[in-house]
């Protein structure tokens, strides 16, 4: 029997997220609303081009392919979108046979208060100010950078890196660094080492991931040569003595990652380059780069690190 939503691991996207819009949004910035939605009429049966995180989208609903009978993962579209506006947004989720049936269109009101309705543990959009909006409010969300769209479709694994502080933990730490120095940082660490950091904007989210890995290591005690759809890796500029807390919280949470990089101030685009995740969250900007421009990154604007 499928999961109720109430407990799925739902993610929430904007149109802007998930398809390219910037010709519709020049037309809506140029000349309007009304404008916008003649132009969305006219092209109703235009197909619209993948956006910055549609191939996450896309392998993050095959991991229900793997559960057929729970159906544990679900995506929802929350848009400032009309109904009427929205039409060519759903023929394009059809074109692509993406498996997406729920969605609230606000037109033009921001959609971010909807997002525990949905039982949403992520909002993806590339509207910066409804993104904050959800932080500022307690909700998880992200703001999905501009990237190359990379059609990588040689299997299914969904990889999703993530950095620590001010995603998966809470800014405490980062409050520490930023008013002190390096030192100061691992000593406070050191002392704190076996209390656990309280959850940050993407816990919940990172907790519900390790919930179907646990779903993955039962298959493969089945069958040994089962391959995992899913891959959790943590990248971040801790390094040791630092790098105890961090094991200190995922045991105390009970969950874990399958790769942990403990990078010591190094570029994290030298791991990402090889990881090549299909998403990076962080919350410092200057965290998000690639060299290559081919790595989905979002911007997660919480904490001291954004004020």
């Amino acid at each position: 029997m499928p999961y109720p939503i109430e407990r799925k691991l739902v993610v929430a996207v904007s149109s802007s997220a998930l398809f390219d819009l910037s010709e519709s949004h020049a037309v809506f910035a140029e000349k309007g609303p009304k404008a916008y939605k003649k132009f969305q009429e006219e092209n109703i049966d235009k197909v619209l081009e993948k956006g910055v995180a549609f191939p996450f989208i896309k392998r993050f609903l095959k991991i229900n392919q793997r559960y057929p009978e729970k159906l544990p993962v679900e995506v929802v579209l929350l848009s400032r979108n009309s109904a009427a506006t929205g039409k060519r947004v759903f023929r394009s989720i059809k074109h692509y046979d993406l498996d997406i049936s729920r969605a609230a269109f606000m037109e033009g009101k921001s959609p971010f208060e909807y997002i525990p309705a949905f039982n949403a543990s992520l909002f993806l959009s590339a509207n910066e100010e409804d993104v904050q909006n959800a932080i500022d409010a307690g909700y998880p969300g992200g703001v999905v950078l501009p990237s190359e769209i990379v059609n990588d479709d040689e299997n299914d694994e969904l990889r999703i890196a993530f950095d620590f502080d001010g995603v998966i933990a809470d800014d405490e730490a980062e409050a520490i660094f930023k008013g002190g120095d390096l030192p100061e940082f691992h000593a406070y660490e050191m002392v704190n080492s076996e209390i656990p950091h309280k959850p940050g904007p993407l816990a919940e989210l990172f907790k519900k991931l390790a919930f179907l890995q646990k779903l993955e290591d039962r298959e493969i005690e089945k069958d040994r040569n089962y391959k995992r759809v899913l891959t959790t890796a943590i990248v971040t500029a801790r390094n040791a003595p630092a790098h105890e807390r961090v094991i200190t919280t995922l045991e105390n949470w009970g969950v874990s990652a399958n790769e942990m990089f403990f990078l010591g101030g190094m570029e994290k685009d030298r791991i990402l380059s090889k990881l090549k995740p299909h998403m990076f969250f962080d919350d410092q900007r200057s965290h998000l780069e690639s060299k290559a421009g081919d790595i989905p990154m979002v911007h997660i604007p919480f904490g001291i690190a954004n004020k």
